[in-house]
């Protein structure tokens, strides 16, 4: 123990050197001259990432721009090589740890390579890794049983998937069919995926390209922060109804939104609007789906799933990214009935529910449970908030501060009357905190929003990393 406790201090005091040698320095309007911080420590964590011999950056970073398609996109004016993860850090080629505040958008939910989901991946991956549906085995049978056990109602039917995107399509597909209608409602600054379908869902003009998106609609977003109503649920149900009465033909499809809008921002829906919604749309003859792809199992600490939050139990339940903890994995879940309606053809998925997958999904329920990430996330969530509100009262850039457990959201504006956004000095803090060993991830419309979402075995300490990585200097405060 004296020698385990010995190389932990070894390594606490190697990073603290390193982080001693980055100089912070913001400049005002008004003036060039710069402040210097002290940087902050990462807590210790005991983990040595082993010695990286690839390609440097520079080298991955040419070969990726010659081979692969030029609309992906990268972090920070010199992209990371990430080849390590371990739990809530990840490690650079040269060793370097950082704080992953951003769970790789969303997806890591138990920790980088989690022994647990690791060990159920290799066990199965021995036997078998590949069948598909038309023969029998265990591992999707007992992942959809675990699954189907953490839902509420009816909800008991599952479809495996690979992705939320589509997760989002079949959900799509389901409402069309079951209610013989073909108009689906969304709200303004959804993130819904990218393919040719989910694009229409999607409503911010970053994501969507020049495309027909067939019968979608999109109605008033209930933005307590930036929308015309504030908080009040019932004048955006009400501008919905309107919708249909004044824009289709009385009758829809559907209706799908995120609980707490993700790339839009961390944008919680104000409080009894689900409530209200759902009953809109299914005297309209639709159905109600439940985007819980970023908010699902746990994350929200409040609840296991972020509708739960709303007091409404949806029809069709779409989910990804914190389900596989990385594996390609979504899922589609709903009611017998609406079920039923997909027998009328042949539907099916190559890799939907695979052995790893299942084996490694299954995993990471069980870990959730053991470890009680949704009470952790609860816990911790809520110190975070505290602190970063505590930021807001002193730093006027700081125009919101939301969320709710380890999905939260901070909006840096200009002025914060106007809610103008602050582009440029977000892009600034964003390069200074991978510069101080944080990492968070960008939302909203305009890029200023700091999406706040790690793995969830996050801790206070690391809580404290991130509030104390935060803006403490002039060019940050607009008095």
């Amino acid at each position: 123990m004296a020698f385990l406790q010995r190389q932990i201090l070894k390594r606490t005091v190697k990073e603290s050197k390193a982080k001693l040698n980055i100089c912070t320095s913001f400049s005002t309007a008004a003036s060039a001259s710069a402040v210097a911080t002290t940087p902050p420590q990462l807590p210790p964590f005991d983990h040595d990432p082993k010695p990286y011999t690839g390609p440097s950056a520079d080298q991955v970073f040419q070969k990726r721009k010659q081979f692969l398609g030029p609309s992906i996109f990268h972090y920070y004016q010199k992209p990371l090589n990430i080849v390590e993860g371990k739990m809530q850090y990840l490690f650079d080629e040269n060793g370097r740890r950082y704080l992953d505040a951003f769970a790789g958008i969303v997806t890591v939910s138990c920790g980088h390579c989690h022994p647990d989901v690791l060990n159920a991946i290799f066990e199965q991956s021995k036997l078998l890794q590949h069948a598909t549906t038309i023969y029998l085995h265990h591992a999707i049978a007992d992942f959809a049983e675990a699954l189907a056990s953490k839902m509420p109602g009816n909800l008991k039917v599952v479809y495996f998937v690979n992705s939320g995107t589509e997760a989002n399509e079949l959900a799509m597909l389901m409402a069309r069919l079951y209610t013989g209608n073909l108009g689906m409602i969304a709200l303004r600054n959804a993130y819904h995926g990218g393919s040719s379908g989910t694009i229409g869902l999607t409503a911010l003009n970053t994501w969507k390209y020049p495309i027909p998106q067939g019968e979608i609609h999109h109605v008033v977003n209930p933005d307590p922060y930036h929308g015309s109503f504030g908080s009040d649920a019932a004048r955006y149900a009400q501008d919905l109804q309107d919708h249909i009465d004044f824009g289709t033909s009385g009758k829809v499809a559907g209706f799908i939104a995120e609980t707490i809008q993700g790339v839009g921002g961390a944008v919680e829906l104000a409080p009894g609007y689900l409530k209200l919604v759902y009953d809109i749309v299914r005297k309209a003859g639709g159905v109600c789906i439940a985007d819980e792809v970023q908010t699902g199992f746990g994350r929200t600490g409040s609840h296991y799933w972020g509708f739960e939050t709303q007091g409404v139990i949806p029809d069709i339940v779409t989910m990804a990214k914190g389900i596989g903890n990385g594996l390609p994995l979504g899922a589609v879940v709903t009611t017998p009935e609406i079920a039923n309606v997909m027998a009328q053809k042949i539907q099916f998925n190559t890799f939907g529910g695979n052995p790893v997958c299942s084996a490694g999904g299954l995993a990471v329920l069980r870990v959730i449970d053991k470890e009680r990430r949704q009470a952790h996330c609860a816990d911790v969530g809520s110190h975070l908030l505290g602190r970063l509100r505590t930021l807001q009262e002193r730093h006027d850039i700081i125009g919101d501060v939301r969320g709710r457990g380890l999905m939260v959201g901070m909006e840096l504006v200009t002025d914060r009357k106007e809610k103008t956004p602050a582009k440029a000095e977000t892009a600034v803090l964003f390069e200074k905190l991978r510069e101080l060993g944080v990492l968070v991830g960008k939302g909203g419309l305009h890029g200023n929003v700091f999406r706040i979402k790690p793995p969830m075995c996050f801790t206070k300490d690391d809580a404290g990393t991130c509030y104390s990585s935060l803006p403490k200097n002039k060019l940050f405060n607009n008095d």
